[in-house]
């Protein structure tokens, strides 16, 4: 049997925490370990969410029993005030977000390939 190649691996990590996260709060993850200090109007633009789809998902990804979370709070970001706005947040990882991003890291330096080269497909 063949390993699992990194995105495989990644999203399995991620379902790990919680069985339960989306596609879109995966993606969102992925972008603020990336990018820290994104505010929601910018992980819109950059994930191509409406700004709702952006910010329902840092929600899911926000600290546990925060009244600025919602829905899985999995205590992956935190919310900051926008020093450039304060009407906005700004959000970066937390000490547990930080640890999966490093994870994340791990695995794609161990990247395997999803398919042998040789394989072509019949148009």
């Amino acid at each position: 049997m063949r390993t699992r190649n990194a995105l495989l691996q990644g999203l399995h990590l991620m379902k790990r925490l919680d069985p339960r996260i989306s596609v879109n709060e995966a993606i969102a993850f992925l972008y603020v370990a990336e990018n820290e200090g994104l505010t929601v109007q910018e992980l819109a633009d950059v994930a191509g969410f409406t700004q709702s789809t952006a910010s329902r998902s840092l929600r899911a990804l926000g600290p546990v029993d925060s009244p600025w979370s919602q829905g899985l709070s999995l205590g992956l970001v935190e919310p900051f005030l926008n020093p450039n706005d304060g009407r906005s947040h700004v959000v970066r990882l937390s000490a547990q977000g930080r640890e999966l991003r490093d994870r994340l890291d791990a695995v794609i330096r161990q990247a395997a390939t999803i398919a042998p080269a040789r394989m072509t497909f019949a148009a």
